[in-house]
């Protein structure tokens, strides 16, 4: 599978910033950052395909950037709300083709996504939901939300499971869940056919509807 390289343009280097920068980067994309403070940027020269200083609110910083060229641009301001607003409208003004605002307050999604975002992210909300779930909840090793139905969860086999296939547990049958992958010493296999033994040592990547899994984890 051929994976394109996309351009990124991020607008504020703080600690999310720097780190969609950075991964960005190791995930083989070309990436542009720009923040009004060099001390924010200098150790990421040497990282990123380009580094700006500048006040992105100055519409003509931003129209210097050619943002019309980059697949996604962020503006990762949360912390000063009306600055974020300015860039996003600026930046679909100007033809950004998809923009991602980071706020840091729940009621500023409908202004960023008024003033043309086209999505908004709110780590420290998706942050707090993922850890109050995986800790609320013995056997949960980690979490993703998908929607606020289905999820996917990273858990134990039962021990009544230990020594069966998959087909004789009959999982999805029996406790409405997928097994997307097993994952033994941080090595993941994806996609373990109906024939796969279950191990005490490994833990199993499952979906399912949140409810389903939730009264899996009763069992442990």
């Amino acid at each position: 599978m051929i994976v394109r390289k996309k351009s990124i343009l991020i607008i504020g280097v703080g600690r999310f910033g720097r780190y969609l920068a950075l991964k960005f980067v190791e995930l083989g994309n070309e990436v542009m950052v720009v923040d009004q403070r060099e001390e924010r940027i200098s150790d990421l020269i040497s990282m990123v395909t380009s580094a700006q200083i500048g006040d992105c609110t100055n519409v003509e910083v931003l129209r210097s950037l050619g943002v019309s060229n980059f697949d996604i641009c962020f503006v990762c301001m949360g912390a000063n709300f009306q600055s974020s607003i300015e860039i996003t409208y600026q930046l679909k003004e100007l033809g950004a083709g998809y923009v991602i605002a980071k706020t840091n307050r729940e009621i500023h999604e409908k202004f960023l996504l008024r003033n043309g975002a086209d999505e908004v992210v709110y780590p420290e909300k998706e942050s707090a939901n993922k850890a109050a779930v995986r800790l609320s909840a013995d056997n949960v090793f980690d979490y993703i939300e998908l929607t606020p139905e289905y999820c996917i969860f990273e858990i134990p086999p039962l021990d009544s499971w230990i020594g069966k296939t998959i087909a004789q547990v009959a999982v999805r049958v029996k406790y409405k869940i997928n097994i997307l992958a097993t994952k033994n010493n941080e090595r993941v296999f994806p996609l373990p056919g109906a024939d796969h033994v279950f191990k005490k040592e490994e833990h199993l990547i499952v979906a399912g509807n949140r409810a389903d899994i939730m009264q899996l984890l009763k069992k442990f």
